[in-house]
């Protein structure tokens, strides 16, 4: 079946026909090979219309907190993380951490994202204790903590299994994982950029059991490390067999899909493949774009898809609005992981995200992290441009 033939029939789809109208990965990469793309943007629009209000973009008021930058796992495109005994390693302490969140609670933030490295010097009491402290000291905020390949290092350090590690921070307050570490799940791509880290197998695993205990999770995806097309797609068709299969056992799975390009500016993995001779790496933003529609239609049991301002730009993500993604991400505060690897803007503060949502003639609609609809004041120049948002260019 040809890429015209593929849209016409993804135009049928319903939510409560989706198993009919489902892409096979033969589909996904003859739409991401072929079709034109302003006609695959359109057919994603087209789907997010049908699984969401197709007025409302939603945004989240957080902050990342990178807790430690110890990690012994060398990600060859990783350029934040410092190996124990260096200069220029760094544990935050609990008060530290509680500040932060201090100055997230004064903007009405309601979540932190908090990922570090694989840390062999912190015993497990140390996780479970921050935990605890932060739910008594911030009970209104959500802890979404700890990454995959974070909960494997905690459990290797503490001899418990992952999924004993993850009840017993689920019961000192933690409220979901971050989707970080999965990067491509295939391995032969894993094996060459992180072959430290595991196989593909493992983050799906420990995902699994934080779905089997009812956590909040989301998956994440990092393109251009020279990946085939192909390879990207079964990327994809991983995290949608764990979701089918979370969904029919735990009716609990990932809340969203975040994709973004590999920063490659200042890291071994950039430096190893400059010159001639070498595989392109990297995406663009009509690569990314293609990307963010190709998700929106292959991932139907994933409701939400985010675009990501940080790698991209704002003026990118803002388009992705109009290609599938129906969620430009969340205030951040502050980033030390992708900004390590090359990109500038590390914050957007809430009237920005409002503004962009706003300027493309959609309602900003704030939420949480289980993308629960919350109040949603307009701030400041936001206000103005209700009154008349220009028309999107793209």
């Amino acid at each position: 079946m040809n890429w015209f033939s593929i849209l016409e029939r993804q135009a049928l789809w319903r939510p409560e026909t989706a198993e009919q109208f489902r892409l096979s990965e033969h589909d996904a990469v003859e739409l991401y090979t072929n079709a034109p793309i302003h006609q695959l943007m359109n057919a994603a629009h087209q789907r997010r219309n049908a699984m969401h209000d197709s007025t409302k973009v939603t945004y989240l008021i957080d902050r990342n907190i990178n807790y430690t930058n110890i990690c012994t796992i060398n990600c060859q495109f990783c350029s934040f993380y410092r190996p124990p005994g260096h200069d220029e390693i760094y544990t935050q302490t609990t008060e530290q951490i509680s500040e932060r969140m201090k100055e997230l609670e004064d903007i009405e933030g309601v979540r932190i994202l908090m990922q570090g490295g694989v840390n062999p010097e912190l015993p497990f009491e140390w996780y479970e204790e921050l935990i605890r402290e932060l739910r008594r000291l911030h009970p209104s905020i959500a802890l979404d903590c700890f990454s995959p390949i974070e909960i494997e290092g905690i459990a290797e350090v503490s001899k418990l299994s992952t999924l004993e590690v993850l009840l017993r921070l689920q019961n000192a307050g933690m409220h979901g994982l971050p989707g970080g570490g999965a990067e491509m799940l295939v391995d032969e791509v894993r094996k060459d950029v992180s072959p430290k880290k595991g196989a593909p197998d493992n983050w799906l695993r420990v995902m699994e059991e934080a779905q089997s205990l009812g956590l909040t999770t989301s998956a994440t995806n990092v393109i251009g490390f020279g990946e085939s097309l192909a390879q990207r797609v079964q990327h994809m068709s991983r995290i949608r067999e764990l979701q089918d299969r979370s969904l029919k056992q735990f009716s609990c799975g990932f809340t969203s899909f975040i994709a973004w390009p590999v920063q490659l500016e200042v890291n071994s993995f950039g430096r190893r493949n400059r010159g001639q001779n070498k595989i392109q790496l990297g995406a663009g933003s009509t690569e990314y774009l293609r990307h963010v529609a190709v998700s929106r239609l292959f991932l139907d049991s994933i409701p939400n898809i985010q675009s990501s301002w940080p790698t991209m730009g704002i003026k990118i993500a803002q388009m992705a609005l109009f290609g599938g993604a129906n969620d430009i991400g969340s205030t951040m505060m502050e980033e030390n992981v992708v900004s390590a690897s090359g990109t500038d803007k590390l914050s957007a503060s809430e009237q920005e995200l409002q503004t962009v949502i706003l300027r493309a003639g959609f309602i900003p609609q704030r939420r949480d992290s289980d993308y629960v609809f919350l109040d949603t004041p307009l701030k400041g120049s936001s206000l103005d441009e209700l009154q008349s948002p220009p028309p999107m260019q793209y």
